[in-house]
């Protein structure tokens, strides 16, 4: 091959474009000469002997093999799958056979099941090592921080625990990421010291404990630093801020404690900051315009006072700030005409007062804003009526009147999928005015406001709801028979108000809950949702709208009548909560067809019969309660009915089991019951007609022997 590109060189160099072209035949010769290099180096080398069994001890410790690992003395590792092998010689070795050596392990979600060998150790020349997403077990073996050549280790999503060395030799490591498993015990007190290319350290969802490390000063060139989900305590070192390459820090849910230091301003690179779920107090210091292009902070959970820092609230490029669970206090001043970015603002569960903020329209790009659980008092500003960015708004507990002004307002936010407007407007009328109309609305939430007045009627235009909370208001009248517009709805709860009538048969026909998969568009990554799924449940907090459970909850009202056979259509549902109303009749078996039930609670009303023993194919059903009903007969004693409290049957007329009296034999029973029955008693009747004729057939045998020994009997 090199007798070939010399005869190019030289026909190209006596060619009439001659020694012109030179420079760009010097190009052709290096590239084919670079890949002449690399194809030996790939196809006609061989892995060096020490790497193929170092490989060999490392696999044997996993099940599954990796397909195409052939494991014998002749095997070439270099092409294996998930192996990167380069020669010796342009890896500057003093190998006279120039043997191929292993620079990179890659077996990332490959299901690998067992323990990390020691033999990694020696493979001495590798540069990656990538094992992630497995199900690695056991701990790290020491060897594999004494690889010289290690510029990438991730060992992420696995199950590791032990320690982290506090002694490193690790020069030429650039990214290490262990995140994901979990590792105890104290972080490397200097992790620096010997790897100060470190560019990328992820120790994340691990249970590390100990005080935060110090000796980042060393790492000059790290950029992105994740230690959130630990135990880490105290404060942060000092030395941390003088990383000036650093962009991301990310040290949230920790037991971290003590003021923000205003040495956090030397980090000038510094884009995303979440310290979320510590315990960090004092003012959060104003120094946020020597940030070059600051975008997120996330500092919600935390104990700060004080207000918003003007360098904050005048920030260019933020685009989110969450800053709920905190005790930040004073009037709410943001510079919207500056803030232009801003996309996200979560601010819940502080002290702010005063009015709502007029000016929030003209931060032009806001889509999410939670104001909730503030000391806000008044109206809606009208200018939100030009909010055409808003997509979610929470002002739950802001101490808001007139709700007919806001919802006349909000109409006017032509984007808004969520509203969520609880814990105001004190004894008022929800307005059913014709002209309230809401196109885009998929979440209304607007629970324990005490409102009085019938469902409005207005509500049936807003036909893409997915999510209709109206529970602990004074709502009266019907339920109406138009809910089955509703063709997305899989969370109702209509509990705790004075709702009278029949069931309308429109529930029973929610599309989302009988026949498609429930999907629901979610609006905000950030903002917490908090729910009351039914009364065998505290308060859920729901981090993503995707996990609502499926819930029809009609509890605590005046409702009368049957319970439809056709809700048994409404095979997605997980809660049916009818506690508490004049229900009567009997328990439909159809119901045994809500294969996704989870909690059934058909308790304190008037229904009869006995409980369908079909209800015992309900597998996934937890909770189940008929107390105090006029209920009679056998309780079902299969299926979910092993585990369920004799509470749960209490004030009905229960027979049977340790709790009720003895069954009597004409007591009714279900058919399917009654078909064990008859089953049990033919067998008794089949057993017993067995016994009887092998027991006169025994007796005559008897009979015919003692007869015969009477006749030998001398005298007899």
């Amino acid at each position: 091959k090199v007798l070939i590109l010399e005869q190019r060189f030289s026909l190209l160099l006596s060619s009439e474009m001659g020694f012109y072209h030179y420079r760009w035949v010097m190009i052709l010769v290096v590239l084919e000469l670079c890949f002449f290099y690399s194809s030996q180096s790939q196809h006609d080398l061989t892995c060096h002997p020490r790497d193929l069994a170092a490989l060999g001890d490392f696999i044997n410790e996993f099940e599954p093999k990796p397909h195409g690992w052939a494991l014998n003395s002749s095997a070439d590792c270099c092409q294996w799958v998930g192996i990167t092998c380069k020669s010796s010689s342009s890896l500057r070795l003093n190998d006279p056979n120039n043997t191929a050596r292993v620079t990179k392990l890659e077996l990332a979600n490959r299901r690998l099941n067992g323990a990390l060998s020691k033999s990694l150790g020696r493979l001495d020349q590798i540069r990656v090592l990538n094992l992630s997403k497995n199900f690695i077990l056991g701990s790290i073996p020491p060897s594999v921080f004494k690889l010289v050549h290690l510029e990438i280790l991730d060992l992420s999503s696995n199950i590791l625990i032990g320690l982290i060395p506090q002694s490193l030799k690790l020069p030429s490591l650039t990214s290490v990421n262990l995140s994901s498993n979990r590792l105890s015990g104290s972080l490397p007190a200097h992790v620096c010291q010997n790897s100060t290319k470190l560019r990328l350290i992820r120790l994340e969802s691990n249970t590390f404990s100990g005080g935060f490390p110090s000796g980042f000063e060393k790492c000059a060139l790290l950029e992105q630093l994740f230690l959130g989900g630990n135990k880490l305590t105290g404060n942060i070192p000092e030395d941390l801020f003088q990383l000036q390459r650093l962009n991301l820090l990310r040290i949230q849910e920790n037991s971290l404690f003590g003021s923000l230091s205003p040495a956090l301003g030397n980090l000038s690179h510094l884009v995303h900051l979440d310290i979320s779920s510590n315990s960090f107090s004092g003012e959060i210091p104003d120094v946020f315009n020597k940030f070059l292009e600051f975008k997120i902070l996330l500092a919600h959970d935390n104990m700060f006072t004080g207000g918003i820092p003007k360098s904050l609230a005048n920030s260019q490029s933020l685009i989110l700030l969450s800053l709920r669970y905190n005790s930040l206090s004073g009037p709410l001043r943001l510079n919207c005409d500056v803030m232009t970015n801003l996309t996200s603002l979560d601010l819940g569960s502080n002290q702010f007062n005063s009015s709502l903020p007029e000016n929030l329209p003209s931060c032009r790009n806001l889509r999410n804003v939670n104001l909730a659980r503030n000391r806000f008092h008044g109206h809606v500003p009208e200018s939100y009526k030009d909010f055409h960015s808003l997509f979610y708004i929470s002002l739950t507990n802001c101490r808001l009147v007139d709700i007919s002004l806001t919802l006349h307002i909000l109409k006017h936010c032509k984007n808004l999928t969520t509203l969520i407007l609880s814990s105001n407007f004190p004894g008022e009328m929800l307005p059913d005015h014709p002209s309230l109309h809401f196109v885009k609305l998929k979440v209304l939430i607007v629970s324990n406001c005490g409102l009085t007045g019938p469902m409005p009627s207005w509500l049936s235009k807003s036909t893409n709801l997915q999510v209709l909370d109206l529970s602990w208001n004074l709502l009266n009248g019907a339920i109406p028979n138009w809910m089955d517009g509703f063709t997305s709805l899989f969370y109702l709860d209509l509990s705790r108000n004075s709702f009278i009538g029949v069931i309308p048969k429109s529930l029973t026909m929610l599309q989302s809950l009988s026949s498609r998969n429930i999907s629901f568009d979610e609006t905000s990554l950030v903002f917490p949702f908090l729910f009351r799924r039914n009364e065998f449940a505290r308060l859920h907090q729901y981090n993503q709208s995707s996990e609502f459970i499926p819930t029809i909850d009609l509890s605590y009202n005046n409702l009368y009548g049957p319970i439809w056979e056709e809700f048994g259509n409404l095979k997605k549902l997980h809660v049916f909560d009818l506690n508490a109303n004049r229900l009567s009749g009997e328990i439909p078996s159809t119901l045994s067809e809500m294969t996704s039930l989870e909690v059934l609670d058909l308790s304190n009303n008037n229904i009869s019969g006995s409980i369908p023993g079909f209800l015992q194919k309900l597998t996934s059903l937890s909770a189940f309660s008929v107390a105090n009903n006029s209920l009679s007969g056998r309780i079902p004693a299969g299926g979910p009915f092993k585990t369920i409290s004799w509470l749960d049957f209490e004030g009905n007329h229960f027979c049977d089991g340790d709790y009720f009296p003895r069954c009597e034999l004409d007591t009714p029973q279900e058919p399917e019951q009654a078909e064990q029955s008859r089953t049990s008693d033919d067998d008794f009747v089949l057993d017993f007609s067995y016994g009887l004729a092998l027991g006169y057939g025994l007796a005559l045998v008897i009979a015919a022997f003692l007869t015969c020994s009477a006749f030998e009997l001398p005298g007899k």
